[in-house]
């Protein structure tokens, strides 16, 4: 026997409220209204933007579609002609690709007998989702397997997105269960609003991994407070730091014991979100093989200078969709050692750090697309991409070192080095470097998680300066400044107040240019000139604290 269909509201009700602005183009068919608006049912709200979307169609849909397939006339009788013969509700066109309706669409509609709604710009297709789904009745248990073939239809829509909330919303409307998916750390991927407290995120996440390790069979009940909750793990990659990396669907039992939900619908909730993390996780792996290449290419001393700029500017535009140029961005290195000295493995403090730079409510907030992480040997490289606004340097390393504390035992220790923003690929061997050197200083402290940045390194080298004898420290200016101040002298240059100013710009090529009121290429002539004056190379973080406490010592 078929099962029942689950009825969300009719199309007309839909129509007939003003504040989406919705407008029929095309009604008066079969089951409309005397008034030709249609008063069909509506049993699922697919998003859908494929030219064939027959696989994912099973009847009584409202279909939303950007267009994003339709290029021109002849596209949308194919595309309608399948609607008809899945018995679609009825096909909402959104209007902001083409700015209206295409008469080709109205045309191919009225042919097949599809109602036809167009959806203005201002109105999003997340508020008609809503909109329906608040008017899906609560279900008895008897309704479970029909809601169970609602999110297998959903999952499969689903399959390339990671978008699962409509899905969990629609078990809070239908069952009244609060579902979310929390990471391994207890961090909110999804799920029902407001999100946990944090300390009950947190136990619940540790709960979960004490048992994965116990090798428990799921799905785990736990109890936190007088709260119970059934953890019910989802699918993913394997590898070494997999268990850092895992999803985990937290239903809410509440007070009454964990009752797990129908297995079926358990099932499709779970293979839903399996597909879900398999997208994100795609997505990450994109990212990371940025941040390989992007590490190759910069440590490689056989590529010149003025090579990097292109070279990085390519990789980035070929794994960042929509970007044009080479984006703002910070490295971070850590390395990590467990109790009695063993490194922590790169792989699981990567997924750490991850975690901890997405962690919401911090200071600098950062989301999962803006990080590209590799490992390199012990030590994990992160390129924290900032297109907007720069992230705050302080705030960052407050936050690192929160989060990273929460996660690590009382003898386990992590040192991260961070470096300054860099918006010219120019200057990303540059960044890269300040960052292994800050890990350098970060290796002494004597904290569980101690991360420095240069200022921390700057203020380490100018600290030694007063243990230096004062003979000591101006022969070790002289040996460095002197040769700017005689040519200075003998031609009437500038290079050694261009030396400070590019000091004191953290070598950044515009803002020294800026403040010295010359063009980038006058400048780069001059810092050239400089170095072989001198006989160094200032792209070297050490050259670059050498002049400075040169400038210091006088």
């Amino acid at each position: 026997m078929p099962r029942e269909r689950v009825t969300v509201m009719r199309l007309r009700e839909l129509l007939d409220g003003d504040e989406l602005g919705l407008r029929l183009l095309v009604g008066r068919g079969a089951g409309d209204g005397p008034d030709g608006v249609p008063d069909r049912l509506i049993s699922a709200v697919p998003t859908i933007d494929l030219a064939d979307p027959g696989r994912f169609l099973t009847g009584g849909e409202l279909v939303l579609t950007g267009l994003a397939w339709w290029r021109g006339d002849g596209d949308a009788e194919p595309f309608v002609r399948v609607l008809a013969r899945a018995g679609v509700t009825a096909l909402a066109a959104g209007e902001v690709e083409h700015r209206l309706v295409p008469h080709d669409l109205v045309r191919a509609c009225r042919l097949h007998g599809v109602p036809l709604v167009a959806v203005p710009p201002e109105t999003s297709f997340a508020a008609i989702t809503e909109r329906v789904l608040h008017r899906l009745p609560r279900l008895h248990r008897r309704d479970v397997g029909s809601l169970a073939a609602v999110i297998e239809r959903h999952r499969r829509l689903l399959a390339d997105r990671d978008a699962p909330d409509s899905v969990l919303e629609l078990l809070r409307q239908g069952l009244g269960l609060d579902v979310r998916v929390l990471s391994a750390t207890g961090r909110q991927i999804a799920g029902a609003q407001p999100a946990l407290r944090a300390g009950t995120a947190s136990a619940l996440a540790a709960r979960y991994l004490a048992a994965r390790r116990a090798r428990e069979e799921a799905p785990y009940r736990v109890g936190v407070g007088e709260r119970l909750y059934c953890l019910v793990p989802v699918p993913g990659a394997a590898g070494p730091a997999a268990e850092l990396g895992d999803w985990l669907v937290v239903v809410e039992a509440g007070t009454g014991g964990p009752t797990a939900p129908d297995a079926e619908l358990l099932d499709r909730l779970v293979e839903l979100l399996a597909d879900a993390r398999s997208a994100h996780e795609r997505s990450n792996a994109a990212r990371r093989d940025l941040a390989r290449r992007s590490l190759d290419l910069v440590s490689d001393s056989g590529v010149p200078a003025e090579e990097i700029p292109v070279r990085l500017r390519s990789t980035a535009q070929a794994v960042i969709s929509g970007v044009g140029t080479w984006p703002r961005c910070q490295y971070v290195v850590a390395a990590g050692e467990w109790q009695g000295g063993r490194p922590v493995p790169a792989a699981a403090l990567r997924v750490l750090l991850e975690e901890a730079l997405v962690q919401e409510g911090g200071a600098a907030p950062v989301s999962a697309q803006d990080i590209a992480a590799t490992v390199d040997g012990d030590e994990v490289v992160l390129m924290v991409l900032a297109p907007g606004a720069a992230l705050d340097h302080a705030a960052l390393r407050r936050r690192l070192s929160a989060a990273l504390a929460r996660w690590l035992g009382p003898a386990d220790s992590v040192r991260v080095g961070v470096g300054t923003p860099v918006a010219d690929p120019g200057n990303a061997r540059r960044g890269l470097a300040e960052a292994r050197n800050a890990l350098r200083i970060a290796r002494e402290g004597p904290e569980r998680v101690t991360v420095r940045g240069p200022a921390d390194l700057t203020a380490h080298v100018l600290s030694l300066l007063p243990l230096i004898p004062a003979d000591a420290r101006r022969a070790f200016a002289e040996r460095h400044l002197g040769p700017l101040r005689d040519h200075d002298r003998r031609h009437r240059t500038e290079l050694l107040a261009t030396l400070e100013a590019f000091l004191d710009c953290d070598a950044s090529w515009s803002r020294t240019a800026a403040r010295l009121r010359l063009h980038v290429n006058s400048l780069r002539q001059r810092v050239a000139r400089i170095e072989e004056v001198t006989g160094t190379d200032l792209g070297r973080l050490e050259t670059r604290l050498d002049f400075l406490a040169a400038l210091r010592a006088v």
